[in-house]
């Protein structure tokens, strides 16, 4: 087990600067842009047809040096019969997708996203680390919104 030390390798430890692309799977490109970009407020990031695939990503305003690829399950990356399987997890919830933002003012979020129509599963709660809550977007993918302590 010592090839699969949990410390880092001193070689390989400056290779990394930054995280720029992060990917969730949506069952609906267009039903995922309405949800991120019409109700949680991101921006288009990049929207491409490729050809062989729809290069969808969103990010943060004014930051688009950290991107959320929406991608719909499919070739190239995977097979017909594969795609079929991973759209049934995606609907059950159990895909694993997870995104979590920070806001500086929890409730008030959660407010203006209810209003929206936005529906949660759970609501502003105090935390250790600040107040958070929870949601869904349309295809199960959970996300969470926090307002640290600070």
């Amino acid at each position: 087990m010592d090839k699969f030390s949990a410390a880092p390798l001193t070689n390989v430890m400056h290779m990394f600067n930054a995280i720029t692309h992060s990917q969730i799977y949506v069952l609906d490109q267009d039903e995922a842009l309405d949800f991120y970009v019409g109700k949680l407020g991101l921006e288009v990031a990049a929207d491409v047809d490729m050809g062989f695939m729809r290069w969808l990503a969103v990010s943060i305003p004014g930051h688009p040096e950290r991107q959320i690829l929406l991608e719909r399950p499919g070739a190239p990356a995977m097979s017909e019969e594969t795609a079929a399987q991973v759209r049934d997890l995606v609907t059950k919830g159990a895909m694993g997708g997870w995104l979590i933002f920070t806001t500086e003012d929890c409730r008030k979020t959660y407010e203006t996203l209810r209003e929206q129509g936005v529906e949660f599963t759970e609501e502003p709660t105090e935390r250790p680390y600040g107040t958070d809550c929870g949601l869904r977007d349309p295809f199960g993918n959970r996300i969470r919104f926090t307002q640290p302590k600070g």
